[in-house]
């Protein structure tokens, strides 16, 4: 409603046309609603004001703090400039208001006020006021006329309008004409309201009494002090034209499109003279054409085509009003105004403006947060100047529009950096012309890194294999771990794992930067074949982020150990003698030497030969089982005791040994037993090894089985004394001979530890059986020995059957 009655009073106020009413009271109106609609800061200013004068308090205005400017970092540009100190809006350059405005009724400028932390956007409305800064001037210092001395008394004759760039009061209000006797100055109104002076003939002319008129015409504005402007009307005296070129309208209105060809006919102007020969030709001009038009419309002077000569431009101007003239020959001119409108084409696309933006977003924005404030315009007007803006599709980004023509880019949903460090988002703007115009404006924004993603192991869980021995700070292994994330975020430190045993802790050392393990003291097989370690590695980020892997570490066994013989006990008093028969025939069974090496493997396979003997040539020992026989029957020069030095090595890649004394006694009247021949019942041996041998491959298809039953046996056979068999008069073995950490469990070596040796201890042959004990010495042995070997001649018969089902056991025992 306030539209219409501004349109209304603008038309009989200032009669100005309908198009141009309309034109300015729309742009009013359209100005106070956006200031009210989005609360904008108006302030009005005259032109012209100092640099540095200022225009309003920004922050009272905005009800913020001083300080506050500043901290936000608040800006605005072009003609103003903001003090962040005291919140004051400066002028920062010359403000002309007929530079920026031209002949507007009301020159509003518009400018943006941006804030930062938070981005927040605020327009900024100008009004500048006229002032009287400008003086009237016409087109031309001299105005000639040329008058026959037979024009009529009363004849007006239009003379050109000073302009005066000012509006109002302040533009031109009166002409004055200098004194004289012939002519008087009176005001004409043109079509749109506008005055303009016509210099009335008064006063017959007389060429023979005055061949020229020389006046002055002054052209006052309205101004306080007024300023003024003059030309000089020079009036010559002709003889009799008594007709003046007379147009067919006093206003032509013609329409041309923006951007038209140069060439382009707008309109033809047409003007008639009654009179013939020179005063009946007719010249057309522009009485006033400005700079801008100067090169932009031009008129035949002949033919009265008015054409296009240059870049015609609906955004600079949408209507030009030009004053036109026809004059005859004998210097009669008439006047009519030319009203061009530019009819606006799609010619210009929309223009994008980024007026804040963040390059880097965090990956764990909120859905809404800003990453951009955008400014989308198009200097076209209707359909043309209406714009339309989009993104890329299948981004977690999407445009919010909360002002006119500003657009914020805000996140849409979860960012990860990981999937997509970065986004080249393209921001497409199209108006609704036809055809359309499009603009396109890439943003690229880089997602930045948050601590999100733990470190992460090539491998959960690493094996590791280490020789005994090595000195402190040998390599061992190197585990890697690998981060996702970017910066300090994925740099890794490594580190032993608190929850790792702090004995266990100790055994290893880790670099930290690279994961590479050492050794941090030296590692003994026979004490420790395993153990396991965890290692943690931890990001850089804040709070930091970790992961575990377990560290499989296997002591692997050197020849370090040599053999220790087991029996015959080696003592430097004594040594235990074995007796045999006289008669033993070739390849009896004398004894056995036991021997065991504490290393694994190929380090504790034993090998035993005989390196010196009383005799030589007269017994021989089993290079795998250390069994010693006889190797031919005993003749009477044989000494009736014997001394056989036995070399017991291991099987090492620097193999080591041990000695074993044998002290054999020659026993007369000792039965010679078959079962401990060589060589006895080959036939029934074999049937029965046959036997022997399905039984073992038996055992071997159920060895788990087997191994059940042997844990089972060695639980109820760990007592003080360990018996395979129920005589109670076996030869028995001082505790003392015997170091307390052998022990025998047929596993990958010879020995392992064991808080006491109280297992069984095999002689690798049925036909011998030992025992152990803690309350036996070297004289109790000494004692009984005799005693021993008969009892044990006369026993082996009776347990033979026993015997032969337990070599199964050995065998296996032995492999």
């Amino acid at each position: 409603m306030f539209c219409f009655i501004l349109v209304f009073w603008l038309k009989h106020s200032h009669k100005m046309e309908l198009n141009t009413i309309t034109f300015q009271a729309w742009n009013i109106c359209f100005l106070l609603l956006l200031h009210v609609a989005h609360g904008d800061m108006s302030y009005s200013l005259p032109e012209e004001l100092k640099r540095g004068s200022i225009i309003g308090n920004i922050a009272k205005d905005l009800g913020m703090e001083t300080g506050a400017l500043s901290s936000r970092r608040a800006r605005t540009s072009q003609l103003c400039e903001l003090d962040t100190a005291s919140g004051n809006l400066l002028i920062s350059q010359r403000i002309d208001r007929e530079e920026l405005c031209a002949q507007a009724t009301a020159c509003i400028l518009q400018y943006q006020l941006l804030l930062e932390q938070p981005l927040q956007a605020f327009s900024i409305v100008l009004d500048i006021t006229d002032i009287n800064d400008n003086s009237p001037v016409f087109p031309t210092g001299e105005i000639k006329l040329d008058l026959v001395e037979s024009t009529v008394l009363g004849r007006r004759f239009p003379l050109e309008s000073a302009h005066d760039p000012d509006l109002g009061t302040n533009s031109v209000r009166e002409y004055t004409l200098s004194q004289n006797d012939n002519f008087a100055l009176e005001m004409g109104n043109q079509m749109n309201g506008n005055a303009y002076p016509e210099l009335v003939l008064k006063k017959a002319l007389d060429r023979e009494a005055q061949v020229e008129h020389v006046l002055k015409i002054n052209g006052i504005d309205g101004g306080n002090p007024a300023r003024s402007g003059t030309a000089s009307i020079l009036i010559r005296v002709l003889d009799a034209n008594d007709n003046v070129p007379v147009f067919s309208q006093r206003v032509f209105k013609a329409s041309v499109p923006e951007n038209s060809a140069i060439g382009t006919v707008i309109t033809t102007l047409q003007a008639t003279d009654l009179d013939e020969g020179v005063y009946g030709e007719i010249t057309y001009f522009f009485s006033h054409l400005s700079d801008k038009l100067g090169g932009v419309i031009e008129i035949d002077p002949l033919s009265g085509e008015v054409r296009v000569s240059g870049v015609i431009d609906y955004e600079e101007a949408s209507s030009h009003e030009l004053d036109v003239q026809a004059k005859d020959g004998g210097g009669q001119a008439s006047h009519c105004k030319l009203i061009i409108d530019v009819i606006d084409v799609n010619d210009n696309k929309p223009v994008i403006e980024i007026k804040s933006a963040s390059s880097n977003v965090a990956e764990d924005s909120k859905p809404g947060t800003m990453v951009a404030l955008i400014n989308i315009y198009d200097m076209d007007t209707g359909s043309s100047g209406r714009v339309t803006c989009t993104i890329s599709k299948n981004v977690p980004f999407k445009l919010v529009s909360e002002v006119k023509n500003y657009y914020m880019l805000v996140t849409d949903g979860i960012l990860d950096r990981e999937v997509q460090p970065e986004y080249n988002l393209t921001v497409t703007a199209t108006d609704a012309g036809s055809p359309p115009l499009t603009s396109v404006k890439v943003i690229p924004i880089a997602i930045s890194d948050i601590n999100d993603n733990p470190p992460t192991f090539m491998q959960s869980e690493y094996n590791a294999n280490i020789l005994e021995n090595q000195p402190v700070g040998t390599f061992v292994i190197k585990v890697k771990a690998e981060d996702v994330d970017d910066g300090s975020n994925a740099k890794i430190q490594y580190q032993i794992s608190k929850d790792t045993n702090s004995e266990v802790s100790s055994f290893l050392s880790i670099n930290s930067d690279t994961g590479e393990v050492f050794t941090s003291r030296m590692f003994d097989y026979e004490q420790s074949v395993y153990f396991q370690i965890k290692v943690t590695a931890r990001d850089g980020g804040g709070p930091s982020l970790s992961t575990t892997c377990i560290i499989n570490v296997f002591i692997k066994d050197q020849n370090d150990n040599a053999p220790v013989v087991l029996y015959p006990v080696q003592s430097s008093g004594y040594i235990a003698e074995d007796m045999v028969p006289a008669e033993a025939p070739r390849g009896y069974l004398v004894t056995k030497v036991v021997a065991v090496d504490a290393d694994s493997g190929h380090n504790a396979w034993l090998s035993y030969r005989i390196i010196k003997a009383t005799r030589p040539n007269v017994f021989m020992i089993d290079l795998h089982t250390g069994e010693i026989r006889t190797t031919r029957t005993f003749i009477e020069d044989d000494e009736p005791k014997h001394t056989i030095v036995v070399l017991v090595t291991d099987n090492g890649l620097e193999s080591l040994s041990a000695t074993a004394t044998v002290s054999i006694m020659l026993g007369d009247g000792l039965p010679v037993l078959s079962e401990l021949l060589e060589f006895a019942d080959e036939s029934q041996e074999s049937d029965n090894l046959t036997l022997y041998l399905i039984i073992a491959l038996s055992t071997v298809s159920s060895m788990f089985i087997l191994l059940i039953s042997g844990v089972f046996y060695f639980k109820l056979c760990r007592r003080g004394y360990v018996y395979r068999s129920t005589t109670a008069s076996l030869p028995v073995f001082p505790t003392t001979y015997c170091p307390s950490s052998f022990a025998d469990f047929s596993r990958c070596g010879t020995l392992l530890n064991d808080e006491r040796y109280d297992s069984f201890m095999t002689t690798g042959s049925w036909r011998g059986d030992f025992r152990f004990a803690s309350n036996t010495d070297t004289d109790t042995l000494k004692k009984r020995s005799a005693a021993y070997q008969k009892n044990t001649l006369r026993r082996l018969s009776a347990d033979r059957a026993t015997s032969l089902k337990l070599i199964g056991v050995d065998i296996l025992t032995y492999y």
